[in-house]
């Protein structure tokens, strides 16, 4: 049954709807930016804070998978408190998160820092496409609001490297937070006049036991991933924790399907077209995330780019993107979904094994076609993806589809920078050679990460140093590679069981 919205009367000016848009847009590209903002930074930032490799996984992934575990909880909240009290108290935490983020001496505050922006990043995503519905009554208004609304967010991710290069080349990796901070409070002062009050007179119960369980269970099954790449192994606590990991959600999933108002509605997922276009969300935009992050620390650690530079070399992976997702609905129209969708997630795939076996960061043209290729791929996926999430869902279920397909965006992003951020940690370790005149201490150090080897030549002799830092360049170097090649792997298989399960049915 569909849902009946409540607005306040004061809220439906129409000359204000426009600028609703531009407030809820705005604070999504900022939602966007953050996920990557901080990839450029990361070699500053680490040898700032010197956090373990897993800890630096959980500082850049901890933002999506905090976002991605919330997004459902905080509409549901928002249904029954007010979308306008939640997105205007997702402003204020997002603002204080990042000023705490920015000033953060360790790695572990830096993690609670980004954590907490994905709370606030969680409370502002997941009113804001109900808020649209209520101010844009005209269909056609409507349809151009969510489009601009769903490309805000895929824009801010794509610019964020380019902007971190910028700020951390004038003023280090701290500011890439600060500067959230005027820009919230210019949304929340517009946002506080014009954005209206709304629920829904009936909303959902809250499952807090399912908040719960999906947290946990999450947590614990990338905890246990990340552990695994740090140590290049596994011991009976990761073993353990990852077992306890996998019951809790599968404890979870029985739980939504039995009880009357889930938080995700597990049944959406009977339809074919849903479960496949899902699937491909998750894997081709985790695999572009990945894709930006390992490329700027790549580009960094091994070609010595500096961070303004390494923002300025993944332009033409963030302007094919664009182009993708403008000319996917044509293109989508021309040849029919069927095959866009498994041929785009196929080009992305080959761009990056392209990129493995021929890439050069002392050549950075090799790059460029690949990186052309990977760009209008995910581009095309990203858009084709989420357009048949909620197309394949009953127009009474959009709400619900629409829940999942922003879960599904930032749900790929953080298991992609975990899942082959742990694989080429585990390479990385695996594959630092023996350096003559580097001691079992001195092995140890530079094993924990690239910054830490880049660190630890400044206090070897000089020709023990070089060695030691080429040594560590080959190495991550063969890291990358063997990321890129998996992640091809997963985007040949998601294609193929795309182009398997999106056929035609066969009536009688």
């Amino acid at each position: 049954m569909a849902e009946t919205e409540h607005a306040e009367p004061s809220v439906a000016l129409p000359r204000q709807r426009w600028l609703v848009l531009a407030v809820v847009s705005g604070s999504l590209l900022l939602c966007g930016v953050d996920l990557t903002v901080l990839h450029v930074a990361v070699p500053s930032m680490s040898r700032a804070l010197e956090p373990s490799p897993a800890g630096l996984l959980w500082i850049v992934d901890v933002y999506s998978l905090t976002l991605a575990a919330l997004l459902v909880t905080c509409g549901t909240l928002g249904d029954r408190i007010g979308r306008r009290r939640m997105v205007l108290s997702g402003f204020v935490a997002f603002g204080l998160a990042s000023a705490a983020a920015a000033f953060s001496t360790s790695a572990a505050q830096l993690i609670a820092g980004r954590a907490t922006l994905g709370v606030g990043a969680a409370m502002i995503m997941a009113s804001t496409v109900a808020i649209i519905r209520v101010v844009f009554t005209d269909d056609r208004e409507r349809a151009v609001a969510i489009g601009v609304w769903t490309s805000a967010h895929s824009v801010g991710a794509t610019i964020g490297p380019l902007v971190g290069g910028l700020v951390t080349a004038k003023w280090g990796w701290g500011a890439v937070f600060l500067i959230n901070v005027p820009v919230i409070v210019v949304i929340l002062v517009v946002g506080a006049r014009v954005i209206p009050e709304s629920r829904n007179p009936v909303p959902r119960r809250w499952d807090l036991a399912g908040v719960a369980l999906s947290v946990t269970g999450l947590a614990g099954v990338l905890y246990a991933l990340k552990q695994a790449g740090e140590h290049a192994g596994v011991n009976g606590v990761i073993v353990t924790t990852a077992v306890v990991g996998s019951v809790l959600l599968c404890v979870f999933v029985r739980r939504q399907r039995r009880i009357a108002e889930p938080l995700l509605d597990f049944s959406l997922f009977r339809e074919r077209r849903f479960t496949t276009a899902t699937l491909c969300v998750i894997g081709c935009f985790g695999s572009y995330v990945a894709l930006l992050f390992f490329l700027t620390q790549w580009l960094q650690q091994v070609g010595e780019y500096s961070p303004l530079r390494a923002g300025v070399a993944l332009m033409p992976l963030a302007g094919a993107n664009a182009v993708g997702a403008v000319t996917a609905p044509w293109v989508a129209n021309r040849w029919g979904s069927r095959w866009v969708l498994p041929g785009a997630l196929a080009l992305f795939a080959a761009a990056l094994a392209a990129m493995a076996v021929v890439g050069d960061s002392a050549h950075y043209g090799v790059l460029v076609v690949p990186l052309l290729g990977a760009g209008y791929g995910a581009g095309i996926v990203m858009t084709l993806g989420a357009d048949s999430i909620l197309s394949a869902a009953q127009p009474e279920r959009s709400g619900e589809a629409a829940a999942i397909q922003e879960t599904s965006f930032e749900l790929g992003a953080g298991l992609g920078v975990a899942v082959l951020g742990s694989v080429l940690t585990a390479v990385y370790r695996t594959g630092l050679p023996q350096v003559p005149g580097l001691g079992p201490d001195g092995r140890a150090v530079a094993e924990e990460s690239f910054a830490a080897a880049e660190d630890l030549t400044a206090t070897l002799p000089s020709r023990t140093g070089q060695t030691l830092l080429r040594s560590a360049q080959q190495a991550y170097d063969h890291g990358f590679a063997t990321v890129l090649t998996l992640a091809a792997v997963g985007l040949v298989i998601t294609a193929t069981m795309a182009a398997v399960l999106l056929r035609p049915r066969k009536t009688s």
